[in-house]
């Protein structure tokens, strides 16, 4: 009986819903099947919820990509990106005997930008002089803390598509372009380098341990322009030298000078934080009509479950279905040039959960945090079924009487995807494997006008 019994709940929601997304302004209405002893009673009804724009001090943002440079949308404001990172030394990595140097560079590569891609910017490039291990990963540390900010290393003036660039042929056949840009830095930090090399067991270029305390690190920011982010994929340093290669010729009888470069990339083994300033005070500002979620560092949207307005069904029904929908705005500027676009996902996350949630690399679990991808027909993020949230919490209180109400925060998120195969005859199924902060920028008005912010929910008699 029991299992007769839920499939007909199963049913009767599946039918009711179908009714229930036909109407954009419902009332309260129920309906009973019978027969005899299997009667049950289905009910719908709405739950109107309330949303404002939140910002919190910052975000866990280590990161393997760092975002750099300064943007300007007009609905959105000003975003400001620079980061600060070491430099992996792996062991073995040499100069060879006689080395001498002939120069220094510092290399950035990309291969996706945003904004005015032919619009001057300035980079510059300043030392760090402070260790970087154990620093808090989080965009509001200063990296002018740790770095010597008396002059910079060195400067650069690009363009997002730059003239200097490489073909590279991806993993599906396809070709990219890789951007680069080369900053380059005084001779005399080659000749540190190799001063320590030449030491006793190469001094504390051994490992990585020991070089980020001989070298903690660089770092990157833009010191005008306001047109242009990159998303940087690679940052290495390159220290070019060259050395007498004794029966290096073609006989073997001759000497001859040859050219090397000993490489060095931040990789995800070392820290790497992105630091990140906003400037979001009118995004701040109450709208009775619309919230904002803005990405990078922590513009989002704060959603409130007033559920003590269910009380009496939570009590004494059986809440099988609870439908959860966020619709954005449009924004009436096409122009994508200088137009932010919608993450491609949101987090709805319970605000006593989101301490350590990026930190400790949690997935959705259906009660505490959910995630939705945005459908571009629709211009919406539907979170689906969410009653598993609702009716943990309404067990969790119990019987008692006070307020019940659940506070979510809405989050642009990245989420990483793998293809698991589910059937012999290779059928697959995506399957979540990270969630990360949105580093890349991105923005949207949700609708929270009265009817379009709300719960269709499905009761039934238990």
């Amino acid at each position: 009986m029991k299992f007769k019994f839920l499939c007909r709940v199963l049913v009767i929601a599946v039918i009711a819903l179908s009714a229930v997304s036909c109407n954009d302004n419902l009332d309260p209405i129920g309906f009973t099947i019978q027969p005899g002893p299997d009667r049950l009673a289905v009910g719908v009804d709405t739950l109107e919820l309330q949303a404002r724009t939140v910002q919190i001090d910052s975000i866990f943002s280590k990161t393997q990509y760092p975002v750099l440079g300064e943007y300007t949308d007009p609905v959105f404001g000003t975003i400001k990106s620079e980061y600060i990172g070491e430099f992996y030394f792996p062991e073995g990595a040499q100069f060879h005997d006689g080395a001498s140097i002939d120069s220094v560079r510092v290399q950035l590569a990309y291969t996706t930008m945003m904004g005015d891609s032919l619009s001057p910017m300035g980079l510059s490039v300043y030392e760090v002089t402070k260790s970087l291990k154990g620093i808090n990963n989080y965009s509001h540390v200063d990296p002018t803390e740790y770095a010597d900010m008396s002059a910079p290393l060195g400067t650069q003036t690009f363009t997002g598509k730059n003239s200097t660039y490489r073909t590279e042929t991806t993993s599906s056949g396809s070709s990219i372009k890789v951007y680069e840009i080369n900053v380059m830095l005084p001779n005399a930090l080659g000749e540190k380098f190799l001063a320590e090399y030449k030491k006793e067991g190469h001094g504390q270029l051994v490992n990585v341990d020991e070089f980020r305390k001989f070298f903690p690190g660089l770092y990157f920011t833009t010191n005008f322009g306001k047109s242009t982010i990159l998303n940087v994929s690679l940052t290495s340093l390159l220290v070019h030298y060259q050395y007498l290669d004794k029966g290096g010729t073609y006989d073997g009888k001759g000497d001859t000078i040859r050219t090397s470069a000993m490489r060095l990339n931040i990789t995800p083994e070392v820290t790497q934080i992105n630091h990140i300033q906003n400037k979001n005070d009118q995004l701040l500002e109450e709208n009775p009509d619309y919230a904002y979620i803005k990405s990078p560092a922590g513009v989002m949207t704060e959603i409130t479950f007033p559920l003590s307005e269910m009380d009496e069904k939570l009590q004494s029904q059986a809440l099988n279905l609870a439908n959860f929908t966020v619709y954005a705005m449009p924004e009436p500027d096409e122009d994508t040039m200088v137009k932010l676009s919608p993450p491609t996902y949101l987090l709805l996350v319970n605000k006593d959960s989101l301490a350590g949630f990026f930190e400790n690399r949690k997935l959705e679990d259906k009660i505490t945090s959910f995630i939705s991808e945005f459908d571009a027909s629709t211009y919406s993020y539907s979170f689906g079924n969410i009653s598993t949230m609702i009716n943990h919490y309404n067990e969790k209180r119990g019987g008692n009487s006070d307020e019940f109400e659940l506070v979510y925060y809405l989050i642009p998120v990245d989420a990483t995807y793998v293809s698991q195969q589910t059937s012999y005859y290779g059928s697959s199924t995506p399957v979540l494997t990270a969630i990360q902060h949105r580093m890349w920028p991105a923005a949207a008005r949700l609708d929270k006008r009265k009817g379009n912010l709300k719960l269709d929910m499905i009761f039934s008699n238990f």
